[in-house]
């Protein structure tokens, strides 16, 4: 019984091994859970703590750096050396922009609405990857993605009387940052995974310390600390499990786990604050949930077959 059991684990080990798109959705579903940690940890710095959010965004990304930095002990200047500098550069400011436009976004737009139109960038990565990347972009990605953001549409209700122009703010930053996915799947052909993340963190420090900087470099209280610090964690470790997923699949072919990061938030933020989702929320949810796993056996079958 023993020895079946663990040639069972050992079979199931062997295919995740050996099936680069189920290695690429797994990791994507751990970068969504690191995010959503993220999330819950600004929120809390924020409306628990007191504070601003540039303070909140120049600390989380300085500590996420702190936390990479042993990489470049551990693998000395290599850890730093691209052939690639441009494209970096335009993916910092890519990621830099959509992370302002977002914050300008959450100013006017219920955060559950927020999430849910940030899942238009899907459609936005699978143009990109077709024209940019030449990736192959079946029908089933197609259907799987726009069956999400049906579901999507249903949480975010834009026939009702709540819903308001400010919403295009949340497609913008989807936009920025669908610009930003893309460009980490290109770089991921020629670069490390591990100096990929160490970039962002490290040229990301720089821009939000300005802002800050702008602020009046307003300092958190000293209980805020630990949440700053959990934030950079998370974020560091979030940045590094994306960027191996882009490694591992197309581009395309991940996107449709995006949708996961509306549920995700979802349930830790009721988890941690209290806050429980509207009714509407759980068909439109289902529908997230239904594509992403939709298409991940689609790929599956299509890799075994082979």
């Amino acid at each position: 019984m023993v020895s079946e059991r663990i040639e069972n684990v050992t079979q199931t080990t062997s295919y995740f091994k050996s099936s680069p798109a189920l290695t690429g959705a797994g990791l994507m579903l751990l970068a969504g859970i690191a995010f959503a940690g993220v999330n819950v940890a600004v929120q809390w710095a924020g409306m628990v703590n007191g504070i601003s959010s540039t303070a909140t965004a120049f600390w989380q990304y300085f500590f996420g750096f702190l936390f990479v930095l042993p990489l470049v002990w551990r693998r000395g200047l290599s850890a730093m050396r691209t052939g690639r500098p441009m494209l970096h550069l335009v993916r910092i400011v890519l990621a830099a922009a959509g992370v302002q436009v977002w914050v300008m976004a959450l100013a006017h737009v219920p955060l559950w609405q927020a999430i849910a139109l940030s899942m238009t960038s899907p459609f936005f990565v699978l143009a990109g990857a077709a024209l940019a990347l030449r990736e192959t972009v079946t029908l089933a990605r197609v259907g799987a993605t726009a069956f999400g953001f049906a579901g999507a549409l249903i949480i975010i209700a834009p026939w009702s009387e709540t819903f308001t122009w400010h919403a295009v703010l949340p497609v913008l930053a989807a936009a920025l940052w669908a610009g930003a996915s893309l460009i980490t799947k290109e770089l991921t052909r020629f670069e490390r995974s591990d100096s990929i993340a160490l970039y962002l963190l490290l040229l990301l420090t720089p821009i939000n310390f300005a802002l800050y900087l702008g602020s009046g470099l307003q300092m958190p209280p000293l209980e805020g600390w630990l949440v700053l610090l959990a934030a950079g964690l998370l974020t560091a470790a979030a940045q590094y499990v994306l960027t191996r997923a882009y490694a591992s699949a197309d581009a395309a072919y991940l996107q449709p786990f995006e949708d996961l990061k509306l549920p995700l938030n979802i349930i830790l933020g009721w988890i941690v604050f209290g806050f429980s989702p509207d009714v509407t929320f759980w068909p439109g949810a289902a529908m997230i949930v239904a594509g992403s796993i939709y298409i991940m056996s689609r790929e599956g079958r299509g890799r075994c077959a082979h």
